[in-house]
Formats: structure tokens, C-alpha cells, sequence
């Protein structure tokens, strides 16, 4: 499939950027993964709203117009006349030199964006029956730091930490914050439940008034997962969890753009549950699906 770069779609061999990009030299950069289902990107602006709150917050653009990069992503779906597909968009600081202190003899700032789409992870439906195990990892996630919570470039150590849980055959890594509560998974959101009520730790935005930010992207999905949630009557919390909260957890559920709602069935050697998906993760990965059906069918 063809890559949007910068106003131009282009072959995967001709889609370049410049050695001196700031993505490339600094992970100077955000992005955004979601999935487009019947030629509609789910949820695109709470995507896009997402990375313009951080493109402003770390200083990478005083103020970011999502609509072009809305208009990027549909031309990109368009010209590849996508129906199914996972889609990343990428915007970095360009080539601009970030070291030059003169702010008033700067250039003008022209950022680098890429949408790349592919073909989506298939998972077998005997993995949202099984669920997968996971490690624990950390502590590594930083309150003080004011990337954490934002998807910036520098996944270095989240990728890292996924290539040790897989050595040892799991699927992800939960992180600790540096508190030693839970923050998430490497690249997913983490809800437990216990006696019927569902469990999320906060998330960036969802503080208590005063406390430090949370180093917890606010996902998508889970957002989406939690309206299904309410809508069936569950209790949400949202509060700081131990280590002893996930093992005392009668189920454990993932939530991503790719794999939806994904169990926990094994935390290193500690079985959750029964050893297979839990019914209240059972249904929440349902109802997510019918929500996507509903929300993107009605927009294709």
C-alpha cells in the first residue's frame, strides 16, 4: 500500500524522509496507531485531539490543526481504497534545528507527517479465549517526566521490555510506575476486575486535583471499553493499584488499538481466575467490537 509523506502518496521504496529529521536524530516526534474498519478510521479525532494536547504540551507545535492531518488520513485510506487496515500516523519536528537559541531568527517550522497503513494483526479467536501471560517490569514509568503518558517516538524501552517478556513466551510486560503501582502494559492499557467493579489505574488527564500527572496514556480504546463498561451497569474505578491488586484480581484484561480487549489468564507464574477469560472481559471485548461495527459502519 502507498505511505501519505507530506502532502504526496508514495511507493513504501520511495517514501523517504531526510537523515537530518528530528524524528530520525532525536525521537523528536509523536504518533498515533489505530485501525480503520469498513473505509473509517475508528475514533479518529479522539486520536487526533490526543496528539495535538501533546504536540502543544511538549512544545513541538504552539498550536496543531487536527483537520489536515484528518484530511491526510482519508486520502490515505482513499487512494488505497482500504477497507480493513491498521494506520500509523507520525509527525515529527522536521528538520528544524532544535540546539539554535534565537527564536526570532528561526526558520518557520515545517514538520514531517506519515501516514503508513497495513494490514492488520489477525489474532486467532482461541487467543481471546486462553488469554496470554505477562511479566512484570519495572519500575519504569515516571511521573516526573513529562513525556510519559504521550506517544512520543522514544519507545526504546517499551519495545525492550516486550523482547524480554518474550523470551520467557509471554505477550507483554505490565509496567510499575516508580512507586511500584501499576501503570500499563508496554503497549496497552491495563484494567482489572474484582468482585464485579472494573479497576484502571489513572491515566494522564485523570488525576486527582494536586497529584503528580500520571505516566499512563489515556488510550483510545480503553476509554471506549470503559464507555462499555458504564453502559452495562459496571462500576469503573479509576485509582492508584498494587502488584497485590493484579494478583488478587479475578480477571485482567489488555486494551489496544489492535487487539481490542485481550485477558490475562497467567502473571509469571500466578494463574488469574480460572485460567481463562473472565465473563465480564468476555463481554467488554464484545460489546467493543459492536461499538466499532456500530460507529464505523454508520460512517462508511
Amino acid at each position: 500500500m502507498d505511505i501519505y509523506l507530506n502532502g504526496r502518496m508514495l511507493g513504501p521504496d520511495d517514501a523517504q524522509v531526510a537523515v537530518t529529521d528530528a524524528g530520525l536524530q532525536h525521537a523528536v516526534g509523536l504518533f498515533e496507531t489505530f485501525q480503520a474498519y469498513h473505509g473509517t478510521a475508528f475514533r479518529l479525532d479522539a486520536h487526533l485531539a490526543r496528539l495535538a494536547d501533546s504536540a502543544h504540551a511538549l512544545g513541538l507545535a504552539a498550536s496543531l490543526n487536527p483537520a489536515p492531518l484528518a484530511e491526510a488520513v482519508r486520502q490515505t485510506i482513499k487512494h488505497n481504497k482500504i477497507d480493513r487496515a491498521r494506520l500509523r500516523l507520525t509527525l515529527t519536528a522536521g528538520t528544524l534545528s532544535l540546539l539554535k537559541g534565537d527564536d526570532s531568527a528561526a526558520p518557520q517550522v515545517r514538520q514531517t507527517v506519515a501516514v503508513v497503513p497495513s494490514e492488520p494483526t489477525r489474532f486467532a479467536e482461541g487467543y481471546f479465549e486462553k488469554g496470554i501471560s505477562v511479566v512484570v517490569h519495572g519500575p519504569g514509568a515516571n511521573p516526573f517526566d513529562e513525556t510519559a503518558g504521550r506517544k512520543t517516538l522514544n519507545y526504546w524501552e517499551r519495545l525492550r521490555s516486550l523482547r524480554r517478556a518474550a523470551t520467557v513466551g509471554a505477550g507483554e510486560a505490565i509496567w510499575l510506575n516508580v512507586t511500584n503501582h501499576l501503570a500499563s502494559g508496554a503497549v496497552s492499557n491495563v484494567m482489572l476486575v474484582k468482585d464485579g467493579t472494573l479497576l484502571t489505574p489513572f491515566a494522564r488527564g485523570e488525576e486527582v486535583k494536586g497529584a503528580l500527572a500520571a505516566p499512563v496514556l489515556p488510550g483510545i480504546t480503553r476509554a471506549a471499553v470503559l464507555e462499555c463498561a458504564q453502559t452495562l451497569g459496571v462500576e469503573v474505578v479509576r485509582r492508584m493499584l498494587t502488584v497485590e491488586d493484579l494478583l488478587e484480581a479475578d480477571e485482567v484484561m489488555l486494551t489496544n488499538s489492535g487487539w481490542g480487549v485481550l485477558p490475562v489468564t497467567k502473571i509469571e507464574k500466578h494463574t488469574v481466575g480460572a485460567g481463562v477469560a473472565g465473563k465480564l472481559t468476555t463481554q467488554l471485548r464484545a460489546d467493543y467490537l459492536a461499538l466499532v461495527e456500530r460507529e464505523t459502519s454508520a460512517s462508511s
